[in-house]
């Protein structure tokens, strides 16, 4: 049996775009993960195909979990790669969304399956979500990076171009596999604080939402993830202020970025009108029901 299988066949897509994000390595503060599911949740999107784990985890660092059905039998749920497709007849392209745990093993045969998806359902754009740790406050805009196969595409977004070169992770691997396969590919990553790692991360989910927004052209009503990101700056600003070490570190990190900001030739906030522009393709998006 193929590590690919196809539960059903999405048809009739316009356009799509494939999202990647995977946990593990890629995902600090779960923020890649937690963004990829608030879009698929938000649009809707149906499962149509997972990829098998058999030939590409190791079971024994990436633990299959133990299920009780009913209070009674139990069943064992496998770590797999699971795909869907979101269809946003409003916006100019689908989506397809792929998410995961990072894979252990046979990575080449692993992204050699994305691709001959992508080519199957007809692509046109692959994007891969990341999120990182960094000196950065949590009181500040979420930083975010990126880059593109078309330079363009970096200017219109006003991404940070990436210079990094060290060890990889699954995602940097599925976009060389897509940009040899003659794919346009981009990939965003959002800074996460290095202070709270632990804790999931709203606010970068929140920025790479709305990276992803301006880099595919589909809106989502994240009111939701909004209020989330309020709230986890909230409880972190006040667990700061209870250890004065902690919070004068914080506002060193907070004068440091200001003064970044500061120097940068773009600012990290858009103009009066790509703030336009993004609400009337969202308004669009939602019809004339939603007013």
């Amino acid at each position: 049996m193929p590590p690919l299988i196809w539960e059903s066949r999405p048809d009739g897509l316009r356009a799509p775009a494939l999202v990647c994000a995977f946990t593990g390595w890629n995902d600090a503060g779960d923020a890649a993960s937690a963004a990829l599911q608030f879009v698929g949740s938000s649009l809707g999107a149906t499962r149509f195909a997972r990829i098998d784990p058999e030939e590409f985890y190791d079971f024994q660092a990436t633990r299959p979990q133990i299920r009780l059905t009913k209070g009674q039998s139990r069943e064992i749920e496998w770590p797999e790669v699971e795909i869907y497709a979101a269809r946003v007849p409003r916006a100019p392209r689908d989506l397809i969304l792929l998410q995961g745990p990072e894979p252990s093993m046979r990575w080449r045969t692993f992204m050699q399956q994305i691709v001959d998806m992508a080519e199957a359902l007809g692509v046109q754009m692959v994007v891969t979500l990341g999120s990182l740790l960094a000196d950065t406050p949590h009181t500040r805009p979420v930083p975010t990076i990126g880059f593109a196969s078309d330079e363009a595409l970096v200017e219109r977004l006003g991404l940070q171009s990436s210079n990094y070169e060290g060890p990889t992770g699954i995602t940097g691997a599925i976009i060389t596999a897509c940009q040899d396969a003659g794919l346009p590919c981009a990939s965003l990553w959002a800074s996460v604080p290095h202070y709270v790692a632990a804790a999931p991360n709203p606010k970068a989910a929140l920025a790479l939402v709305r990276k992803l927004e301006g880099l595919v052209g589909v809106s989502v009503d994240a009111q939701e993830l909004e209020s989330d990101a309020a709230r986890y700056e909230t409880q972190v600003s006040a667990a700061v202020a209870q250890d004065p070490d902690v919070q004068a570190f914080v506002e060193r990190l907070e004068a440091a970025a200001i003064e970044e900001e500061a120097e940068a030739d773009s600012p990290d906030v858009p103009s009066g009108d790509v703030l336009a522009r993004e609400f009337q393709r969202f308004l669009r998006q939602q019809g004339p029901e939603r007013g």
